[in-house]
């Protein structure tokens, strides 16, 4: 058992799940052992921060949210001007197109591959948190992402 290889991939796994796989299998000396090193570093760091994310992102919300209310209250009292917030911005109908078209399956497949998996998990948690099934899809999306990336590896070496 290779420890390095290991410990970079659960750490690449954490973060930049999307080229995690490659990147630990240009550094590491290939051969079926290590493949299979790889595809459990990588899903194991991945389903980590995820968890984490996911499940603490209420609290992240909430205390950005008290930030932000804190800010406009000395705002007001320091007598500034507070700017009022536009509601229709290109970015908020982009993201409500999004959550309308592309749906659960979409944003929990896209999210956590291409923003990263801290912040595809909020956004997750955010759009669909209510939702039973959310976090379940996407621990299945990421595991079969994962077992692509093995058998595509598999099939290279």
């Amino acid at each position: 058992m290779n420890w390095g290889i290991m410990t970079l991939g659960f750490g690449l796994g954490t973060f930049k799940f999307l080229i995690a796989h490659w990147t630990v299998y240009a550094v590491a000396d290939t051969s079926d052992l290590i493949l299979f090193e790889i595809l459990f570093s990588v899903t194991a760091g991945a389903l980590f921060s995820m968890s984490l994310f996911y499940f603490s992102s209420g609290f992240l919300m909430k205390k950005a949210k008290m930030k932000k209310l804190k800010a406009k209250l000395e705002a007001a009292q320091s007598g500034k001007e507070i700017k009022a917030k536009k509601v229709f911005t290109r970015t908020n109908k982009t993201i409500v197109w999004i959550k309308r078209y592309v749906g659960i399956y979409g944003v929990t497949f896209l999210a956590p591959l291409f923003l990263s998996i801290p912040l595809g998990s909020i956004v997750c948690s955010k759009f669909y948190g209510n939702r039973r099934r959310t976090f379940p899809l996407m621990v299945i999306f990421i595991s079969s992402y994962s077992t692509l990336m093995f058998i595509w590896m598999w099939a290279l070496s």
